[in-house]
């Protein structure tokens, strides 16, 4: 599927918003650093998923150079593009730029609903609007590079389990990405209780799609796992990095909640920033 004819730019909100917004994207601190950061809010028309969908594209300063080097970050269930990102990330990210200590780069996110990632509905796709989709909204904005698409992507409860899975498909296309990162990825290792979710057709329907069963999928990729030790998932999250070894292996003190989300951004931002395409 193309990215031909989609309807861009139907709507579009640029910061600065209402302090409850600013809060939820990281930017109610007025230092002159913050102030660097931009966000910007697009509805785009998904075939793949046959609806509008929120575009918001957060990037390190209002004017960054063209072919910025984009991840992709994706929400969790009942999330949405809007509250995809942990707090603190932009003032993380601008700040680590406007400092040298990272290169240049930004974050997309967008709408996936709440199937984990991957067509349960029929004709409704958020796995192929990631694919094929989103490098030509990334294109025709200049960012993400000639291709449009994200040099690594990540992803916070189930949209960890989708960057796992994004980072599957895209290696089987053979152009995988250059790092995954996942906070408190929602990994269950009971189908009882994956089930509650009606994310998938049937047992055998999630394993297929289950990273913990599909880790040697992913072992090339550099990956960075945080996860809390009472957070409800820490029994996937244990088992993924006993299987995988992966690069970053963070558990420590905290809940699937805000607080440890934030707590690991820094962590986050300069492990994908290693990764950073260097400018041209």
């Amino acid at each position: 599927m193309g990215v031909a004819g989609f309807a861009v730019g139907v709507a579009t909100e640029t910061l600065p918003f209402g302090a409850a917004m600013q809060r939820a994207l990281g930017v109610a601190s007025p230092s002159p650093v913050t102030r660097l950061g931009h966000t910007r809010i697009e509805q785009v028309f998904s075939l793949a998923r046959g609806r509008p969908v929120d575009l918001v594209t957060t990037l390190p300063t209002r004017s960054p150079r063209p072919g910025l080097p984009m991840v992709l970050f994706l929400h969790g269930l009942r999330g949405s593009a809007r509250s995809a990102l942990p707090g603190g990330l932009l003032r993380q990210l601008s700040g680590d730029v406007a400092r040298g200590r990272v290169p240049p780069f930004g974050f997309v996110a967008v709408d996936g609903g709440d199937t984990y990632w991957h067509e349960h509905r029929r004709g409704d796709d958020p796995m192929a609007m990631l694919l094929e989709e989103l490098p030509g909204w990334l294109r025709e904005r200049g960012l993400g590079g000639a291709s449009g698409t994200p040099f690594a992507c990540a992803g916070t409860s189930m949209g960890g389990f989708g960057a796992l899975l994004y980072a599957r498909r895209r290696t089987e296309h053979r152009h995988p990405p250059a790092a995954i990162a996942t906070l408190s990825a929602a990994l269950l290792t009971s189908w009882t209780e994956m089930r509650k979710r009606r994310a998938f057709r049937d047992r055998a329907d999630w394993a297929s799609l289950d990273p913990l069963r599909n880790v040697l999928a992913t072992q090339d990729i550099p990956t960075g796992i945080w996860c809390g030790t009472n957070d409800r998932f820490i029994e996937g999250n244990r088992r993924f990095i006993a299987l995988a070894r992966p690069e970053i292996a963070y558990v420590g003190p905290g809940g699937h909640n805000e607080r440890f989300f934030r707590s690991a951004v820094p962590s986050l931002v300069r492990f994908l920033g290693k990764r950073a395409p260097s400018p041209a």
